[in-house]
Order: structure tokens, then C-alpha cells, then sequence
């Protein structure tokens, strides 16, 4: 029987009251198939709060020695601001590890209404790639003349070739596993350095996958896209920030933020993935039993998935189909009025 290490990171707000439900799920999908000793690890605003910082000086080496990281969420503003707790925290693992893809389904189930007047779940399935370890996101800049009249901050976006044709390659590659269309998001006629290189890559590469018909949208006319003809999108391959902005507006499409999942994927096989929701702590419901936990169990099947047992990852995906088909078991933000831990209970029980 196989036998995986995961760190649980529940973090703040919701994270706590979505990751239980996600660990009982994984358990109920894998039942004899393989076991997984879960290790939770404290780290959050609160640790913030007690130690100065999201997480001990020897975090991530503790993390290398797990096979997966399961995360729920953290945040904690105004008292601890994004700013810490994301590069406290999140970033450090992306980039230390390199987890240099993030993978970001936008699909509607059957059964639940999206906001889109005309378009059901054969007109939203997107899968987006996005790239996750510099971009805009890089941390290079700094601040100048700080407190004066002349202060300047400077945010520098960085690009590489090594970075940017992995990614592209690894969009191609799914592509080719899907419906053969891949959209690349740029917007090279403002950006008039990093865009134009983002494009010459991928028109590069594109030449080693003939059969992939390639389409460039500027972000803005993407985002227009998504909304008045979102069956036009199959894989998106888009930079840090333009890729995140637009999961969000997919996550609206999808019905709720509540919804989508994330995976951060390492390059390198020894080391753990990051699996997450997409949304946030949530702190004005944090602790009222009502948040939706569907994008936290969809990540975990993602986990699964990664972790080579793709047979429980897909009972998970069909177990939450079925959950949103019926309708029974739906958290307010899906228009229902089921708690966290009805939710939870329906989709094992569909499991």
C-alpha cells in the first residue's frame, strides 16, 4: 500500500474550517488504496503574531521532507497585512521550490448557475497555466526617499527564457491532452519589453506542437472574452499577474470563488507540489460554518492526482458533480444554504 507524507497548512479564516473537510474526503476517496499520514503545521497570522514571522527559519527545509503540501488559506487584514503573509509564506515556497507552474480549472458543473445568461458547462472549461516564480510577482524593486515628498517605488517585472518557455511548453503539452487550442495572454502593445519577448516564445515554441491551433489576446480583450464568448477558450497560458487576475474573473464564472482550485507543481519531482483553493481567508465569515469548501476538496483531488493516484482524484471530481447536479447540499454563495460541514458530508456520501 502506498504511504505519502503531507503537510497540512490550514492558516487563517476559512482555511481552518475547509481543509478538515478536504482531509476526510482524500481518506474517503483513497479507502484501502493508500493511506496518508497528514503533519499540521501551525503557521499563520497568529504564528505571525507570537514569532514576527509566518513561518520558523527552517521551514521550508522541514517541508522538503513531505511528498505534498496542503494549504487552506492565509490572511489575516488589516492586523497582518497580504503583503506578509504572502511573501511570509506562499511565495517563499513557490519560488524556493520552484513551483513554477500553477494550474487553475475553470469549469461550470451542471447544477450550478453561473452569471452568464446564455452559457452552461459546455461553454466554460478552461484549463489556465500560469507562470508562478517571477513575472511581475519577481520582487524586484525597491523603495526610495521614504517618508519624503520625493519617494519613489519601483516594481520591475522580470522575464526569462528559461522560466517563461517552460511554461508555455508545459500550457502546449495540456493542450495537446484537451481540445488542441491554446490562448496566450500578453499585452505587448503597452509593455513594450517583457510582452513582445512573452510572445516571441511562444511563437517559438509553437512550432514544435503543428497540431495546437495558437490564438494571442491582449489581457484586456481577454477578459472581455471570457465573459461574451468564454466557449472560445480551451488551455491559457498567461505571466504571473495576468493569469491570476484572470482565474479570479473565472472563478465568478464558475459561480463562486469558493469554487476553483489551484496547483502549484514543482519542477522538480522530489520536492512537494502546493495544492490550495483560490480563495482567501475570508475573514468576515471566518468561523460562521458557512464557507464553501468545494475548492479545497477539488485541490485535494488535484493532490491525489500529482501524488500518482489518479483513479481516487477522479471519484472526487465526479463526487462533486454529482453534489452540484443535485442541488441538495449548496453553501450560500451557490445559492443554497448548506454549511461547510453538510457540504463535506454529501460529497462522501457521493463518494
Amino acid at each position: 500500500m502506498a504511504r505519502y507524507r503531507v503537510a497540512v497548512i490550514a492558516g487563517d479564516g476559512i482555511g481552518k474550517e475547509v481543509i478538515p473537510i478536504g482531509q476526510k474526503v482524500i481518506e474517503t476517496a483513497l479507502g484501502d488504496a493508500a493511506e496518508i499520514d497528514w503533519v499540521a503545521l501551525p503557521w499563520s497570522s497568529d504564528y505571525y503574531r507570537e514569532h514576527g514571522r509566518m513561518m520558523p527559519d527552517d521551514g521550508l527545509d522541514q517541508l522538503r521532507a513531505f511528498d505534498s503540501i496542503y494549504l487552506g488559506a492565509v490572511g489575516d487584514p488589516p492586523d497582518v497585512p497580504d503583503y506578509i503573509t504572502l511573501w511570509g509564506l506562499l511565495l517563499p515556497i513557490r519560488k524556493q521550490f520552484d513551483l513554477h507552474v500553477n494550474v487553475r480549472p475553470v469549469r461550470l458543473f451542471q447544477g450550478i448557475r453561473g452569471p452568464l445568461r446564455d452559457k452552461g458547462p459546455a461553454d466554460v472549461d478552461m484549463l489556465f497555466i500560469r507562470e508562478n516564480t517571477e513575472g511581475e510577482y519577481a520582487g524586484a524593486g525597491g523603495r526610495v526617499h521614504q517618508g519624503t515628498e520625493h519617494e519613489v517605488a519601483l516594481q520591475t517585472s522580470v522575464f526569462s527564457r528559461f522560466n517563461v518557455e517552460r511554461v508555455v511548453r508545459y500550457a502546449f503539452d495540456q493542450a495537446q491532452r484537451r481540445r488542441k487550442h491554446l490562448t496566450s495572454i500578453t499585452k505587448s502593445n503597452a509593455m513594450q519589453y517583457g510582452m513582445p519577448f512573452w510572445d516571441d516564445v511562444v511563437n517559438e515554441v509553437a512550432g514544435d506542437y503543428p497540431d495546437v491551433e495558437v490564438t494571442s489576446l491582449l489581457v484586456d480583450a481577454a477578459a472581455a472574452a471570457m465573459i461574451t464568448k468564454p466557449e472560445t477558450f480551451d488551455v491559457v497560458v498567461g505571466s504571473n499577474l495576468f493569469a491570476d487576475i484572470l482565474t479570479d474573473l473565472g472563478g465568478a464564472l464558475m459561480g463562486s470563488l469558493g469554487l476553483p482550485p489551484s496547483a502549484n507543481i514543482a519542477a522538480d519531482p522530489d520536492v512537494p507540489s502546493l495544492f490550495e483553493p483560490v480563495h482567501g481567508s475570508a475573514p468576515d465569515i471566518a468561523g460562521r460554518g458557512i464557507a464553501n469548501p468545494m475548492g479545497t476538496i477539488w485541490a485535494g483531488a488535484m493532490m491525489l492526482d500529482q501524488l500518482g493516484e489518479p483513479g481516487s482524484a477522479e471519484r472526487i471530481i465526479s463526487a462533486l458533480e454529482k453534489v452540484c447536479a443535485d442541488g441538495n447540499a449548496l453553501t450560500g454563495d451557490l445559492g443554497g444554504n448548506a454549511s461547510t460541514t453538510e457540504v463535506g458530508d454529501a460529497v462522501i456520501a457521493a463518494l
